[in-house]
């Protein structure tokens, strides 16, 4: 493949149907949902519910993500676990599926040091004949990916990148500089609220949560952007911080977003973990989905 993925990457949801197993008709129809706004898809991942989900429904989401997007968008499955072992042995799963490149988070529960970091990525990157992105997201797992790290990693030859999602533009932008110079090394935004400015700083792509709940406005970000129309992009971006700031404010932001996503009558299911809205939370979503999506 291109050692680069750019424009709009959709963490897309996974369904589940009324028993709460997962439901690939209605995983197919959230996949074109996305395609027809432009939107590759990145599936597995944390609005993916991942860490619900048994290895046997990882394969069947990545299985049902890749043969419904038939090589039209790009397809990035996440297959990050807690040890190396079990990371590798996924990840071979999910690259015989036929994705376009793996993201692997941090291990999580595990503190670790940037050596240990280091040896963890490079071990799995050696092991894979499918391109590898690396995926920062503190706040969930407990262990953050320095810059100088990154960019020791960065030299690897199937380690194409980096999904950040530690929430700050700091944190952004030091992945940006320990990029500088590294030809194929992409930047992926993580947070709704920077893909505008992630555009600009020159992040090749972002990863959205919230273009489960608003494909079309997330993709206007980009595509103003890509045309050259800064201004255009930079209002798309405003009208999608409102949105992100107050559904965000109601509960979890993956249960939110999910659940924004069923109000709008789309057939994905609860989440899996013990987050539970109240009629009064419902109603909430519901106001402020009709208000930034007219």
């Amino acid at each position: 493949m291109s050692r680069s993925i750019a424009g709009v990457l959709t963490a897309i949801v996974t369904p589940f149907d009324g028993q709460g197993e997962y439901h690939p008709k209605a995983m197919r129809a959230q996949i074109r949902r996305q395609m027809d706004a432009g939107n590759g898809i990145f599936c597995g991942g944390t609005n993916g519910e991942f860490f619900v989900l048994n290895e046997r429904e990882k394969l069947a989401v990545t299985e049902t993500c890749v043969d419904e997007a038939a090589g039209r968008v790009a397809v990035v499955a996440h297959i990050g676990e807690i040890s190396t072992r079990d990371t590798l042995r996924l990840g071979r799963q999910v690259a015989a599926l036929g994705v376009d490149a793996v993201s692997v988070i941090t291990p999580y529960f595990v503190p670790l040091k940037q050596d240990e970091l280091i040896y963890h990525y490079r071990t799995v990157a050696d092991a894979l004949d499918v391109p590898v992105f690396l995926y920062n997201i503190p706040a969930r797992t407990g262990n953050t990916l320095q810059p100088d790290t990154v960019r020791q990693l960065a030299a690897h030859p199937n380690i194409i990148g980096i999904k950040d999602s530690a929430g700050s533009y700091e944190s952004l932008a030091a992945f940006l500089r320990a990029a500088e110079g590294i030809d194929g090394f992409n930047v992926l935004n993580g947070p709704d609220s920077l893909i505008h400015q992630g555009f600009v700083d020159g992040c090749s792509a972002c990863v959205s949560g919230l273009a489960n709940v608003a494909p079309n406005e997330i993709n206007a970000i980009w595509s103003h952007f890509h045309a050259g129309d800064i201004e255009g992009s930079r209002r798309a971006q405003e009208n999608v911080t409102g949105l992100r700031t107050d559904l965000y404010s109601v509960a979890f932001s993956p249960a939110a977003v999910k659940k924004a996503v069923a109000l709008l009558g789309h057939d994905v299911g609860e989440s899996r973990y013990a987050v539970r809205f109240s009629a009064e939370q419902e109603q909430k979503i519901r106001q402020i989905v009709n208000q930034y999506l007219q």
